[in-house]
């Protein structure tokens, strides 16, 4: 494991690390520890898992102090938009953490290291390896530091919930798959058509919609396969 670079992304994030192996884990991903013969070598997933919770309690607890008129179901959709895999991805990137990654053979063929889902993995992490390092407050203080553009162009009642990303980051995660959506029916004259649209996650069609349009089909499709998949419907 090449650690040499590792001051290096500890000055992009403006935090150095008191346990550096916190931070050495959290840019391992599973593919090199199969790979490494470096039994002490572990992977990133439970440290994922983690920075996924601080994350969520660090950005619901912001969003509540600046909008403190806002419903929950409001305040639901801003933390989605901010926490999607695409905002992680793109927040990864500003630091070039793909480049920091420990990766094996296999993912570097494939670029790996420029992946969303990897990407985005590999960002919640971070966040648990600094908190487990030095604390709640330290992840809080970085946390704050690089949403706070995102934060900051929030408005309440201009975010409508994008269905068919939310599912696309679901289906990823639990299946490592993408759903598909296909047209069932088309009718009615071109200046008034109707679509019927079906989702199928894993071969299995979970929802079917219809709109005016293919977006709005698609996207009431990808609601009722989300509600289905996560047991509430």
């Amino acid at each position: 494991m090449q650690t040499n670079r590792l001051p290096l992304l500890q000055e992009h994030l403006g935090y150095s690390f008191e346990n550096v192996s916190w931070l050495q884990r959290a840019l391992t991903h599973r593919s090199y520890v199969n790979e490494s013969r470096e039994k002490s070598a572990e992977d990133n997933e439970r440290l994922e898992f983690l920075g996924d919770a601080v994350l969520d309690l660090v950005i619901c607890q912001a969003l509540m102090d600046r909008f403190p008129k806002s419903p929950e179901g409001e305040l639901s959709k801003m933390k989605a938009k901010i926490v999607s895999e695409t905002s992680l991805a793109d927040l990864a990137r500003q630091i070039d953490l793909g480049a920091f990654l420990f990766l094996g053979k296999g993912e570097e063929r494939t670029r790996g290291s420029e992946k969303p889902s990897l990407l985005a993995n590999a960002f919640e992490a971070l966040i648990a390896a600094i908190y487990l390092d030095t604390g709640l407050e330290s992840a809080r203080q970085l946390i704050l530091a690089h949403f706070e553009n995102t934060l900051a162009a929030l408005k309440p009642g201009e975010i409508s919930f994008d269905y068919k990303t939310a599912l696309q980051e679901y289906s990823q995660k639990t299946f490592g798959t993408l759903p598909v959506y296909r047209v069932l029916s088309e009718t009615g004259p071109d200046h008034q058509k109707e679509f019927q649209i079906e989702t199928i996650v894993e071969g299995k069609q979970c929802g079917i919609g219809s709109g005016k349009s293919k977006k709005i089909a698609e996207q009431i499709s990808a609601k009722k396969a989300l509600l289905l998949l996560n047991g509430t419907s």
